[in-house]
């Protein structure tokens, strides 16, 4: 449970049964967004018993009591990551034996010894002694009157969000998914930062790579498709602070970052038009719904929409961060905030978007759709949407029969844009720029299914494009279903 009140994590520990088992803390700080370069020891603060690490200017420390506010922290130690961190110990040793006192800096890890029945307080702060200020402060107040706080917090936000749902009436079952979605999604959001929401808390590949960032970053598009989502759900004031947020984060020029950290540094230096576009949107959104609540948007609006138009319809990077040129998803997102972002601006500024939005919408097949390709003619189709057109499209159609190199493979398959299909095109119809009965879309739709569908337990999934080298390979998973497209 996180403390309502503090950067504190609290854990309830009950051990039953067998008397001669006793509970472990195994603790593996990642300060600083990275395994490495972590100073870990065993100390006290002031009258408690502390495990500490620390990383630049973060720390952390752990402390436990037990019920009558005794120290529940017996041995403790502190050692390297696979060599003398206290999971090695039990593993050779079948048992703690060691007790050291220091490790680091480096991959790190704690080991403490708990009462059978304690309380665990996981402080993050400033510094080890600031976070262990913080954790034995969370453990001063009774878990159970924390706990009905925490319960009382988030059941009073529930009904507040159901309250102004703009969902329609659903069943219950429906409902509680809807809650538990909202939950997930409000659990991603910064405290330090309002608005600040990380793309997952998860870094999928972290037990194989040391990803500084990984996805604890902000993404301008996830957090809008996120903020959008909650909006939907009746977490205006949370939609509203995400706005707020990227009104603080945007450069003069109108762009966002293509990532940043919650406090706006920026991470990846890469541009992406559709970045630029989706504030808008959301700015656009809460207009609709009468939740603005008195943010100006204006000014954001112009300066986004100016950038989009002195630099699209060609966008440096795809939706998916890899190639340059113009992508179904990241067109589609410009075109339709240039029309929703239309009502911020001035007479003249307005027939400008409004004009550029409706020719970039009349192109969208001259730049996007191919005709009587191999491809399509294996499908029995007569043609579908690329995955993304080269920018020199713009002068010449023969640019779609060029290799376009996929950038996440070690060895490209030199696939021709023709040739490469993704499921971007849907935004055309999720923006209401094609119907979802267009022969093109259709199309593109059976050829998206024979080259990227895949069946699984769960149901069916996608691959975001033939001959993506990203996570496991297509071919891999279903050789069957790609012949010559990709290898």
């Amino acid at each position: 449970m996180a403390s309502p009140q503090r950067d504190v994590l609290l854990v309830d520990v009950h051990l039953d049964g067998d008397a001669d088992l006793t509970p472990y803390a195994l603790l593996a700080p990642h300060l600083g967004g990275t395994g490495w370069d972590n100073t870990a020891g065993t100390g006290q603060h002031y009258s408690r018993k502390v495990l500490w690490a620390e990383q630049g200017p973060f720390g952390l420390a752990l402390a436990a009591v037990d019920g009558v506010q005794t120290d529940a922290l017996g041995r403790r130690s502190a050692g390297y990551v696979g060599f003398s961190d206290g999971w090695q110990d039990f593993n050779r040793n079948g048992a703690m034996t060691w007790a050291h006192e220091r490790a680091g800096p480096g991959n790190v890890a704690l080991l403490g010894e708990l009462d059978r029945r304690c309380v665990l307080a996981l402080g993050f702060g400033a510094s080890r002694g600031a976070a262990a200020s913080l954790a034995v402060a969370a453990l001063a107040q009774p878990f159970e009157q924390t706990w009905m706080e925490y319960i009382e917090a988030w059941r009073s936000w529930h009904k507040e969000c159901h309250a102004r749902a703009t969902v329609a009436s659903v069943a219950p079952k429906v409902d509680r998914q809807l809650a538990l979605s909202r939950m997930v999604l409000r659990c991603h959001l910064d405290k330090t930062h309002p608005g600040a929401m990380v793309a997952s808390l998860s870094v999928p590949w972290g037990n194989a790579k040391d990803d500084r960032g990984g996805y604890h970053l902000v993404w301008p598009r996830d957090l809008v498709e996120c903020a959008s989502a909650l909006l939907a759900v009746g977490g205006e004031r949370e939609a509203r602070d995400v706005l707020r947020y990227l009104i603080a984060t945007q450069y003069v020029d109108g762009h966002w970052n293509q990532n940043q950290w919650l406090g706006g540094t920026p991470f990846w230096q890469g541009v992406q038009l559709d970045e630029a576009a989706l504030p808008v949107l959301l700015a656009a959104l809460l207009a609709e719904n009468d939740a603005l609540d008195g943010i100006e948007v204006a000014d954001m609006v112009r300066r986004a929409l100016g950038f989009i138009v002195r630099v699209g319809p060609v966008t440096d990077q795809d939706r998916w961060e890899e190639d340059r040129g113009i992508n179904a998803f990241t067109l589609s997102v410009c075109i339709a905030a240039l029309v929703a972002g239309a009502q911020f601006l001035e007479s003249d500024e307005q027939h400008l978007a409004l004009d550029v939005a409706d020719d970039w919408n009349a192109r969208v097949e001259s730049w996007l759709y191919v005709t009587n390709t191999p491809l399509a003619q294996q499908q029995g189709v007569t043609g579908y949407y690329v995955r993304v057109a080269p920018p020199d499209v713009l002068r010449d159609r023969a640019a779609l029969d060029a290799v376009l190199p996929i950038k996440n493979e070690a060895t490209d398959r030199a696939l021709s844009a023709a040739a490469q299909v993704s499921v971007d095109f849907l935004q055309l119809v999720r923006f209401g720029l094609r119907a979802a009965n267009d022969p093109r879309v259709r199309d593109s739709i059976v050829v998206a299914d024979a080259l990227l569908r895949v069946d699984t337990p769960s149901g069916p999934s996608w691959h975001r494009y033939n001959g993506d080298g990203y996570g496991e390979g297509l071919a891999e998973c279903c050789p069957s279903k790609f012949g010559t497209v990709v290898r």
